[in-house]
Order: structure tokens, then sequence, then C-alpha cells
């Protein structure tokens, strides 16, 4: 356990007025719920949700070689972004595991930013740092900015009564942003999130992200927008089968197997474990990231063991969780390869009991939404 002190967000105060418990997480102090993750879940799904998330760290790259310095460290293609775009990708190690996963924004042509996890944060600046020295500017932003995410279908309802620009956010892309005065502060909006919803996350000055919360919330009540803390947050990400650092990814996983294939450009040219991967595509996967949903009465938990119908250990669940949209108890895991297909049926060692469990499509669920929206950082 760390000797360092929990932090704690400029939201802090916010939290505890609207009753919220709160639990250390990544060296934050930082809300699990507040009035029920049942409750918080179901009104990101029907209404929106806002959400804490300023322990992300943001760094800063500007120069003209910062655009190459960042896509030597990436698996996705950075070059490919226009300005007021941005990319989700991995950042690996020589093994082809991954760093962290990441967001990429492009705000100029020689201005970059990348978001990373706030558990990793101190690994990713150390990256980037040692990466941009000699050949571009660095800055570490994370103790100046603050991010609040608004998620669900009125996440736009609310912002088109922020004032401001907020009115013409509804235009962006998928991961774009742009600057914005929204609530009357400087901000910028970005169309991206982890719930599997449409909406925003919005960068913003560290000390003004109370006042931005506060009418942010009061702007959405008779919408039925609430502040959502991390366990609705978790339920939300597993319904859309969004993977977590330090469960689905981490040092010990590489992307092609974790069904992130889709950000790792191997003909981009060359970056940080693109052998690796190379070799593994080669070799073929022995194993998969599968969603799965419980047949027999029993919540899969992260670390439970996935077995075959003899009782052979095969596998680990990464995610569980009963689902409070599908009404079922879910999972996510890895599995042999030829257990990975949709309608294969194996066990979850659930304390001691042997569960029936199926491979499921993913995302368990399915919404009307603009493609690709539903990556972000945890």
């Amino acid at each position: 356990m760390s000797d360092l002190p929990v932090r704690r967000t400029s939201l802090f105060a916010e939290h505890v007025r609207l009753g919220a418990r709160m639990v250390p997480f990544a060296g934050w102090e930082m809300p699990i719920q507040y009035t029920g993750i049942v409750d918080e879940h179901n009104a990101c799904r029907n209404a929106a949700g806002l959400f804490d998330v300023s322990h992300m760290g943001e760094l800063a790259l500007d120069g003209p070689l910062a655009g190459e310095v960042i896509n030597e460290r990436i698996t996705n293609d950075a070059s490919k972004l226009a300005v007021g775009q941005a990319l989700y990708t991995c950042a690996c190690n020589e093994r082809g595991t991954v760093l962290d996963d990441l967001i990429i924004y492009r705000a100029a042509p020689g201005a970059w930013m990348v978001v990373c996890n706030a558990s990793n944060r101190d690994k990713i600046v150390a990256v980037f740092e040692t990466a941009a020295k000699g050949r571009c500017g660095f800055t570490d932003r994370s103790d100046a900015t603050a991010l609040i995410a608004l998620q669900g279908p009125k996440a736009f309802d609310v912002l088109d009564r922020a004032g401001g620009d907020a009115a013409k956010l509804r235009e962006l892309s998928p991961f774009g942003f742009r600057d914005a005065i929204v609530c009357n502060l400087q901000t910028t909006v970005a169309r991206t999130g982890y719930t599997g919803e449409d909406g925003v996350e919005i960068f913003v000055a560290w000390n003004d992200a109370p006042v931005l919360w506060r009418q942010l919330l009061e702007l959405g009540a008779d919408l039925g927008v609430k502040a959502v803390g991390l366990g609705a947050r978790d339920t939300l990400r597993m319904e859309a089968k969004l993977p977590l650092y330090g469960q689905e990814i981490d040092d010990t996983t590489h992307p092609l197997e974790a069904g992130l294939a889709w950000v790792v450009k191997l003909d981009k040219g060359d970056f940080v474990g693109r052998s690796a991967l190379i070799a593994a595509k080669e070799k073929g996967l022995t194993r998969k990231l599968v969603g799965f949903e419980m047949v027999g009465r029993g919540i899969a938990r992260h670390g439970y063991e996935l077995l075959n119908s003899e009782g052979v250990v095969v596998g680990t669940c990464t995610s569980g969780s009963p689902s409070p949209t599908t009404g079922k108890n879910i999972g996510i895991g890895y599995l042999p390869t030829e257990l990975a297909a949709i309608g294969s049926q194996f066990l979850v060692n659930c304390r001691g009991k042997h569960i029936e469990a199926v491979v499921a499509k993913t995302p368990f669920i399915t919404k009307k939404r603009p493609s690709s929206v539903g990556y972000s950082k945890v």
C-alpha cells in the first residue's frame, strides 16, 4: 500500500454536499455512489449522468516534432488526425503489452494533448517526457485541469441550456473537440465518453470545475440528470464492453487479444512494441477477451476462474456484475480462442460453485448513437 496521501479533486466539496460515499481510488478520494449504483446507472442510460473524472492525467506536447514523438509511442496513427480530432489508442512496451490506454488530441498543427489513466499518470509522464526530451516541449497539465463528463441521451439538451457556444456542440463529430464557452466558463469539449452513451467530456480550469458542476446539475435537474459515481461508471462501461486498465488490459496483455486490434496500425511505421505485435499476430492468438452472460444463478467477479466443461481452468474473469439495463448477470474475461465464439458454453468458479455461462454478443447493450463514441479513460 502506498504511503502517499490520498488526493482530492476540486469537486470534493460538491461530492460531500451531495451525500456521496467517498472511497480511495488510484490515489484519489472519489465518489463511489450518491443515491445508489442502479439509480445512477439508469439516470445515465435514460437521461444523463455527470461524472467527476478530474483524477485523469493531461499531458501537453508542442512543437513541429510533437506529433512524431507521440506516434512513436502509440499503436494507433496520430498522423491521420486533423486539428480538432482525437483518437483512442494504446501505449505499449517493447513486449507489445499495454502500458496504458490513452486518448490523443490534436489542438493545433504543433499542439497535442495526451489523456491517461490516473493510476498510470507517473508512468506515462515518464514515457512522454523522456521521448520529448530534445525534440519537443512537454508539460504535465494534470494539476491545473479538471475533467467533467456529461453522458446520456439528454446530455446535449443540457448543453443547449448552458449558453455561450454550448448549443453548437451537437455539431461535433465522434472524437471531435473544440474550445467553447459553457456556463460562462472557458472550456474544451470533446465528444467522447466511457459509458456507451452519447455525450461529452469537458476540460476546464481546476478551480472553475465546481461552478461548472453545479450549473450543469441545475440545468439538467428537470430532465433527470444526476451525479454518477465510480460504481455506476463501472456497470455502464461493462455493458458497453469498454476495457478498464488493471482488469481487461495491463502489462501482461497485448491489444490484439484484448479486442483492440482496430487501434493497432502495424503499417504506419515503427513504434514501441510493433515488432512484438507483428510476431503475436503471425503466431496467432491463443486467447481472446469475450463478454459473457451467466446461465446459472451466480455473479462473476474480477479474478474468478473460467473453466471448460471438464472443470479445467482455462481463463479468468476480468470484470463482472449484474447489468441494470439487461437484467442479466454479465461478465468480461479471457478464454482460449476455441471457446471464444458467441454461444460457447463454459463454467465460472463462483466461490467454489461452478456456474454455467455462455459467450454473448457484445456490447451487451445497443444504443442509437454516433459511431465510435464510447472510449475514454479511467
